[in-house]
């Protein structure tokens, strides 16, 4: 008896899954206005749903072919085609039932069109692992997945799903939000680098002093983020009492800066610690050979130690950065905007497509920005090699 065998069994069990899905779950779901529960649209009651079968059947055939580049570069061009067709099947009929329907019906995207999504999304990246180790091309390849739904995006072709109605009538608010969350992230970043970093290099010289500093910030770090926040609002509030030319400063128990406060004490333990890290990692060797060029403690520490150490100390700040996006929508609990806002008022109306608004851009912000630092971190390592 012949044995099947199994070239790639990642793949496999995605494409299981990805089948499952799109033929199980609501592709996509209709609702008379953005309060009222929708009702589900399956992909086999599209009139152009069984399209998507091509590329679906296609893929099925790949998985069973012997793992060459070439096999692993149609799975990442059919992954990308099945995703843009789901893509303009949604905005294609979203454009129909709003012909129909009235001015505030809404077409949404179904579980199975964003679990779908995100299976080719895998596919996708499982290829391009196969294709190429070069973290450039990686990036570039993954870059180029979205293309056609950006594309599909910015021609308008799917601006009467229920999302983008949603930001056409809200743009203001989500450009105001996107301001305020950089802007958090940014003041954020540059106060914690200017207190972790001398931090940090005077720990690694001192290290009697390493365990206390570390078990403080660590104290600081077990404090829930919300328990933080609340924390901060009554001493401030007071010193605004007191000295009330603060608050002309913008200074106050509730708004922007109890929220920046609390971001960057949450900061200052991943990156003080990759700071230790990364001098502590630099080869005894590097410091030798400055001091023996005649090199004094500042000179080596711009000149060799600091550029060896510059990957680890990049590394604790992509975990900053990811981080202080993430705890920078729990801010807006205090009053400090961003992104959070527009979640908090989408869950208290109970409108899904609001949280959305404010949920994607996040993750989109903290995908590109930690592929961007590795990329980064990887060039650097190859460079000191």
């Amino acid at each position: 008896m012949k044995h099947i065998r199994f070239y790639h069994p990642v793949p496999l069990l995605l494409l299981a899954l990805l089948s499952l899905t799109l033929g199980g779950l609501p592709f996509l779901t209709y609702a008379a206005n953005r309060l009222v529960a929708g009702e589900p649209i399956m992909l086999w009651q599209l009139t152009h749903g069984p399209g998507l079968l091509l590329p679906l059947a296609l893929l099925w055939l790949l998985v069973w072919r012997p793992p060459r580049p070439a096999t692993f570069l149609l799975l990442l061009l059919l992954a990308e085609l099945l995703l843009a067709g789901m893509v303009f099947l949604s905005g294609h009929h979203a454009a129909a039932l709003a012909a129909e329907g009235s001015r505030l019906a809404r077409t949404a995207f179904g579980s199975g069109l964003w679990l779908s999504a995100a299976l080719c999304l895998l596919l996708a990246a499982e290829a391009i692992r196969h294709l190429t180790p070069h973290p450039l091309w990686r990036l570039l390849l993954n870059a180029q997945v979205w293309l056609l739904p950006l594309l599909m995006l910015l021609s308008g072709q799917l601006d009467q799903l229920s999302l983008l109605k949603e930001y056409a009538s809200r743009q203001q608010v989500f450009d105001q939000a996107f301001a305020r969350h950089l802007a958090l992230l940014v003041g954020t970043l540059l106060t914690a680098l200017l207190i972790g970093m001398p931090l940090g290099i005077w720990l690694c010289r001192r290290p009697g002093w390493q365990s206390a500093t570390f078990g403080v910030l660590n104290v600081i770090q077990t404090v829930p983020s919300v328990a933080l926040f609340g924390l901060l609002i009554a001493p401030l509030a007071g010193l605004v009492q007191r000295f009330p030319a603060l608050g002309d400063w913008g200074i106050g128990g509730i708004g922007a800066a109890p929220a920046l406060i609390a971001l960057v004490l949450y900061a200052l333990l991943p990156l003080v610690r990759s700071v230790v890290a990364g001098l502590q990692q630099v080869p005894a060797g590097g410091r030798e050979t400055a001091r023996g060029m005649g090199m004094g403690p500042l000179q080596q520490f711009w000149h060799a130690e600091g550029p060896l150490a510059l990957p680890g100390w990049l590394a604790g700040l992509r975990v900053v950065v990811v981080q202080t996006l993430g705890m920078t929508v729990i801010a807006a609990l205090i009053g400090a905007g961003g992104f959070g806002a527009i979640i908090f008022q989408g869950l208290l109306s109970s409108a899904l497509d609001l949280v959305l608004l404010g949920v994607i851009p996040v993750i989109a912000l903290a995908v590109v920005l930690d592929a961007l630092f590795r990329l980064v971190i990887s060039l650097l390592e190859v460079t000191n090699r």
